[in-house]
């Protein structure tokens, strides 16, 4: 996500390198950039012209502090502005009612309310330790029920079931009554959503909310649908009082002009965004984190939080037990990292949070992609355990046959050991510290050594 915005930003900064101050004639063509930047990421344009009156406000006459350049003084003003656009804060849910609390899910057909449903039932019950259950009043779309059964198993929640021949005002009504008798403490409900907005969606959906009376009205949205989003939002909020929205697909969305205009547009706050296709693929919306992704500062914060808590702690601890005793960090250490990557979302969503990736050449970022990393994986399975546990015995005929049986060539191969040697470098000068230490000693570099060399 923004990385178009990003490149046309961090370019704009470049050419201001070398000025004592920021002055009307020198900030003009980088704004004007800026704006151009801004309408290519398909900001609403209300948004744009208060965004860059206030940042031009800002800039113009500022002195440069210290050692800072005026590039610097101006990401300073773009960032805290872009914070502005967006939130000051994360908006967190409110859960605070007489259980169960009721999350009302919104939105237009095919935006991910279904999986959103799941994801966050996911979320609450792994990071709140919540008991969830979740409940599909979409009598209309074929199959969106039992698709909402498949998915509370997969994420262990519990599911009440409903029927396509239900008025949905009764099963809102049934699930309720369950939800409380079994003490649950948070009831997600998923609705019906139409190709486009009309009275009889607006009417259902009205009705449905009076039976619930929910603490929290979210408004599922595609990202990718751009201002669009934005004024679909505000839309809808006209019928609902909506609480907060809920961003989806982020992950394909290179512009992010979702992101900065809904807030400002709506007056709603963005409260989590959908960077994957997963269920684990949900994140709490921090404006300000964002708003150093979209400048190339990372969001290590972020990053460090979901390695907290997705990495697989007893297994992390074999290994730096195992690299402090000296005993060495072999294919098999190296295969079992790259497969926790890809439990996490996947590595390329993990980059996008390291300060300088948004920067980094395109082919560097095409190496990240998850089918590479699965594909080293398939050539470390076809290596047998002692070529794993020793490395150095792999020569040519050996890379011939686990060329072969992996579908790849030799030189992929070679490139993998040339990988695995750098990452083992790493890991003696790393002692003790396994995955987790591994990542924080790189303080803001991009983890080179993890990556997929680029080909040739």
């Amino acid at each position: 996500m923004f990385e178009n915005l990003s490149e046309r930003l961090l370019r704009t900064v470049k050419n201001l390198r070398g000025q004592g101050r920021l002055t009307e004639d020198n900030i003009k063509d980088a704004l004007r950039e800026v704006r151009m930047a801004l309408l290519e990421a398909d900001v609403a344009l209300p948004v744009v012209r208060e965004f860059i009156n206030r940042v031009r406000e800002r800039a113009i006459g500022e002195e440069v502090l210290l050692s800072l350049t005026p590039g610097q003084v101006l990401i300073k003003i773009v960032h805290e502005e872009l914070i502005g656009v967006m939130g000051e804060a994360n908006a967190e849910l409110n859960l605070r009612v007489q259980p169960p609390a009721v999350v009302l899910m919104a939105g237009l057909q095919g935006s991910g309310k279904t999986t959103s449903v799941a994801k966050l039932a996911r979320w609450l019950k792994e990071r709140q330790r919540k008991k969830v259950m979740v409940v599909s009043c979409d009598v209309y779309r074929p199959a969106a029920i039992e698709q909402l059964r498949k998915l509370a198993g997969e994420v262990g929640a519990e599911f009440f079931p409903s029927t396509s021949d239900q008025a949905p005002e009764t099963i809102a009504r049934q699930a309720l009554d369950y939800a409380r008798l079994h003490a649950m403490e948070v009831l997600i409900v998923d609705t019906a959503g139409r190709l486009h907005i009309d009275e009889e969606m607006m009417a259902e959906i009205q009705r449905v909310h009076t039976v619930l009376d929910p603490i929290e009205t979210l408004f599922v949205v595609d990202s990718m649908t751009g201002q669009d989003a934005a004024v679909t939002a505000q839309a809808f909020d006209k019928n609902l009082p909506l609480t907060g929205v809920v961003l989806t697909k982020t992950d394909g969305d290179a512009r992010g002009g979702a992101a900065l205009s809904i807030r400002q547009i709506t007056g709603k706050p963005i409260k989590f965004l959908g960077v994957g296709e997963k269920t684990a693929a949900l994140e709490p919306f921090y404006p300000e984190r964002v708003a150093s992704r979209i400048l190339g500062k990372g969001d290590v914060l972020s990053l460090v939080e979901e390695m907290e808590q997705k990495v697989d702690k007893e297994k992390a601890l074999k290994l730096a037990q195992k690299v402090q005793k000296g005993r060495g960090f072999d294919l098999e250490d190296f295969r079992e990292q790259m497969e926790q990557m890809l439990k996490m979302g996947g590595i390329a969503s993990l980059l996008d949070k390291m300060p300088g990736f948004n920067a980094a050449p395109a082919a560097l970022k095409d190496q990240a992609a998850d089918k590479e990393v699965k594909r080293l994986v398939a050539i470390i399975n076809s290596m047998t355990p002692q070529e794993r546990r020793f490395p150095d015995i792999i020569k040519g005929s050996r890379k011939r046959r686990i060329a072969t049986g992996s579908g790849n060539q030799i030189q992929d191969v070679n490139r993998l050991l040339k990988q695995f040697d750098q990452a083992q470098k790493m890991m003696k000068k790393m002692k003790g510290g396994g995955f987790m230490k591994m990542l924080r000693g790189l303080q803001g570099r991009l983890p080179m050594g993890s990556l997929p060399p680029i080909k040739p």
